[in-house]
């Protein structure tokens, strides 16, 4: 694999966003091989060969974990949505939008700037004029 997941000149990223791009990267390859031997998976009759699949496949869930755990500690506000989605029943969507308002207004009223957003960090208007 080349150097083709940067967007931006890599020279001109800081360290600490090439190795959040190499594990984007990582967890995308991770999430494709489980799909694949999935795939594998529903097609193997032998059974010694999907034993053999299996355990890989418990391999890449390990793999796709680690890299997302990764993440999710270099990120807050990622982390923070992805604790009102993840391991909750009923509906996901709706759990999803909960989470990201929760998350966008706590770091708005933190005075936290969002990730990719033109938030200068200096908190809620809506703190400020209570």
């Amino acid at each position: 694999m080349g150097f083709d997941q940067y967007h931006e000149p890599p020279d001109e990223l800081p360290a600490a966003t090439r190795t959040f791009a190499r594990l984007c990267a990582s967890l995308t390859e991770e999430a494709e091989a489980i799909g694949w031997y999935e795939q594998r998976l529903a097609v193997e009759s032998d059974a010694e060969a999907a034993a053999i699949m299996r355990d890989a496949q418990g391999e890449e869930f390990k793999h796709f974990s680690m890299d997302l755990e990764f993440l999710l500690r270099r990120t807050p506000l990622w982390r923070e949505i992805a604790q009102g989605i993840l391991f909750q029943g009923g509906d996901i969507v709706a759990h999803g939008e909960a989470a990201e308002e929760s998350a966008v207004e706590g770091a708005a009223d933190r005075g936290e700037p969002l990730a990719g957003s033109e938030s200068l960090g200096i908190g809620s208007v809506r703190a400020v004029a209570s």
